[in-house]
């Protein structure tokens, strides 16, 4: 499967949805648009899009870029590097196509910013992931200066998934680096 995406949504922002799409797939985007600016295709393919074509095209080109796009995705998958959506760490479940959060069996909701952090820690559970990255991934490259955003969504999501905040399971903080996800 590809996804074909203009960026001209008529209800949001195509970058934005390739973002969203990247929190738990790795199916690959292809974005097709009129817009030809460099910038554009930069930032389209640093929100996780595969390819970028600028209108118009041809029939050809778009066929052999969607071969390609297929070719890489088997061999992802014949490589064992696909990511399952549903990551379950002792009591504690992730599913990341449904955005949906269960620790001991019970729902836990997230605020979008509490939910993009720990998407992170997902994909890299038993990983450090230092301070920069995580502030350049949900608070974008403007924020990697201000740790304390940081400190207060960890300790903000420790109350919601931790049996005891203070000594925490799941969310281990790595003293001078940053964070990780522990992985069983």
């Amino acid at each position: 499967m590809v996804i074909l995406l203009d960026l001209g949504l008529p209800d949001g922002d195509g970058i934005d949805l390739t973002r969203r799409i990247r929190e738990w797939s790795t199916t690959p985007i292809i974005v097709i648009s009129a817009r030809g600016k460099a910038q554009d295709t930069i930032a389209a393919l640093d929100a996780g899009a595969d390819d970028y074509l600028t209108k118009p095209f041809g029939v050809g080109e778009l066929l052999a870029r969607l071969r390609v796009a297929l070719r890489h995705a088997t061999q992802l998958i014949g490589g064992g590097a696909a990511v399952e959506p549903v990551v379950t760490i002792g009591e504690l479940s992730v599913d990341l196509a449904a955005r949906h959060i269960v620790v001991r069996g019970e729902e836990v909701r997230l605020t979008p910013t509490e939910y993009k952090l720990l998407a992170c820690l997902v994909r890299s559970a038993g990983r450090v992931l230092t301070h920069r990255q995580l502030l350049k991934e949900v608070w974008g490259p403007n924020a990697i200066e201000h740790t304390h955003y940081l400190r207060v969504y960890m300790a903000q999501l420790r109350h919601k998934l931790e049996r005891d905040p203070a000594r925490p399971h799941y969310l281990l903080t790595e003293l001078g680096l940053g964070y990780r996800l522990r992985a069983e």
